[in-house]
């Protein structure tokens, strides 16, 4: 094998995502899950579990991991990666500690790992490493001998990611009505979380007001904007939203809501918009819900023609991001010097994640950074 194809010295890929429902019968354990440890009660879970029930009780979610995997095993089995790729949950089968277990006790001792989560913050980024750390610790207890992992850097301005969102636009941007086509508005839409989390996925002084999840959603969406104008001569306006609030009303999250976006959109005049939702790399639940349905709902009964672009998902180009970020990161650990591919004006974001990056509410170990206590 080409030292371009050389994975050493990783030897498997781990697909960790968020899980979901696959049936009714599953919404309640899955918000458990979710929820676990904050003593709500199991009503209140059945109707934070309607929009589930609206679509029979399953998530698209897991449907969609399946996709990616194949496409990743094929895309590896195309360009002669020899990488085994598994896939765990943090909050639905198949678990994280159950795929762990069995990736260790398949003889695996580096594993690299990609999450379902392309920005920095603590749900998307130091959640997933709390939940490694946990599972280690599981499996540790049992005498199984760890395997040392690590986490795939974030991957929000990686062409591979952005271009088939550039294109889910574009297309989105065709299908509305040609006298309204030009005015359309863009609204870029990613998950609400409270300000004070954002503020801590990076110092403000370094990344600005909403710390580096905000800064990263905005130059993602720059430079979607700009590829739109690039192709199409037409320079549209834009903007960055948030969906799916869920917390407390007395604790500030991040604003503007999609729904209230899309009333000042019709109050100022737009004839249209785009929805983008850049914050998710597939179609799950809160995409199906808040989007194709609240806010769909919403435009129509304003009056003001709405299309919503589709996610990364299964995109072969994604697919291929995945192997150069594979094959980037394998590199680096072998010593070599690499180019990171990243667009924007970021650059490339942290191999590592540093002590303190993105902390919780209370202190929890978590693997695969700096502060690691499985180095």
């Amino acid at each position: 094998m080409s030292d371009a194809l050389d994975a050493t010295p990783y030897d498997a890929l781990l697909l960790l995502s968020f899980g979901g429902p696959e049936g009714p019968d599953d919404v309640v354990p899955f918000l458990e899950n979710v929820t676990r440890g904050r003593g709500i009660p199991k009503e209140r879970l059945k109707e934070v579990g309607r929009h589930y029930f609206l679509f029979g009780g399953v998530s698209p979610i897991n449907d969609q991991n399946r996709a990616l995997l194949d496409a990743l095993r094929k895309d590896f089995a195309d360009h002669g990666l020899d990488l085994p790729i598994y896939w765990g949950n943090r909050n639905w089968a198949p678990y994280l500690t159950d795929t762990l277990r069995e990736m260790t006790v398949d003889g695996h001792r580096r594993i690299l790992v990609l999450a379902t989560s392309a920005y920095a913050s603590y749900s998307g980024c130091r959640q997933y490493r709390e939940n490694l750390a946990d599972s280690l610790a599981a499996l540790e207890a049992e005498g199984l001998e760890l395997p040392k992992v690590d986490k795939v850097r974030h991957y929000f301005n990686h062409e591979g990611f952005l271009e088939p969102m550039i294109e889910g636009v574009l297309r989105s941007l065709a299908d509305l009505p040609e006298e309204v086509r030009d005015g359309a508005h863009l609204a870029f839409s990613t998950h609400s979380i409270p300000t004070a989390s954002a503020d801590g996925s990076g110092p403000v002084a370094d990344h600005g007001e909403g710390g580096a999840y905000v800064e990263q959603h905005l130059d993602v969406a720059q430079l979607i904007a700009d590829a739109v104008r690039e192709r199409t001569g037409v320079d549209h306006p834009w903007r960055l939203v948030y969906q799916s609030r869920s917390g407390a009303p007395h604790i500030p999250w991040l604003e503007p809501d999609i729904c209230d976006h899309l009333e000042e959109l019709h109050g100022a005049g737009a004839p249209a918009v785009v929805i983008a939702p850049i914050g998710f790399v597939s179609d799950h639940m809160e995409v199906l819900y808040d989007l194709d349905t609240e806010a769909k709902d919403k435009a129509a009964e304003l009056g003001l023609p709405m299309r919503r672009s589709a996610t990364v998902g299964a995109d072969p180009r994604f697919a291929a991001a995945v192997r150069d970020l594979v094959l980037e990161r394998a590199a680096v650990e072998r010593g070599q010097e690499v180019t990171p591919c990243a667009l924007g004006a970021l650059g490339a974001s942290h191999n590592l994640c540093p002590v303190g990056c993105c902390p919780a509410r209370a202190p929890h170990p978590a693997a695969a950074g700096a502060d690691s206590p499985y180095a």
